[in-house]
């Protein structure tokens, strides 16, 4: 009986070692032994990574600002207010390592509007709470990260 032998490749066996290979041969101006498949799917995820944590802090900036704003409870505020004013900041570095982010925003504001609701309302609403189906302010970047609440 023969065993086939499948050989993994350096991508797959061991991760950090094939990131120093690759950066090693594009140094070396070896491209012609670069990986470039793993390599393309590398970039690729880091773009999709951004988005990723945008629409994390997004949410979570969300879902302190329902709470703040449409829950009384003066002793949790300071909490709330911290988050939000923290994940404000995480987000504005963000954009700026990676401005193009910008252009994403109506469409990680949704996502992230959606999961903080279900996440507030999961939460909240056996208590008494209501929170709005639509967000009631402006969503404009602006006003989310400078902490413009209005209309």
């Amino acid at each position: 009986m023969t065993q086939a032998v499948v050989k993994k490749s350096l991508y797959e066996s061991d991760y950090l070692l094939w990131t120093e290979d690759i950066v090693a041969k594009l140094k070396a101006r070896n491209f012609d032994r670069v990986d470039i498949e793993n390599l393309i799917e590398e970039i690729e995820a880091l773009g999709r990574s951004e988005k990723r944590e945008i629409k994390s802090r997004l949410k979570t900036l969300l879902e302190n600002l329902l709470k703040r704003i449409y829950i009384d409870m003066p002793d949790c505020f300071n909490g709330w207010e911290n988050t939000i004013e923290e994940q404000r900041e995480e987000i504005m570095e963000e954009l700026m390592d990676s401005p193009s982010l910008k252009r994403f925003w109506d469409e990680l504001f949704e996502l992230s509007w959606q999961g903080a609701l279900r996440k507030v309302r999961k939460e909240y609403q056996p208590k008494g709470f209501q929170f709005p189906d639509t967000w009631q302010f402006n969503r404009d970047i602006k006003y989310q990260l400078l902490g413009i609440v209005s209309s």
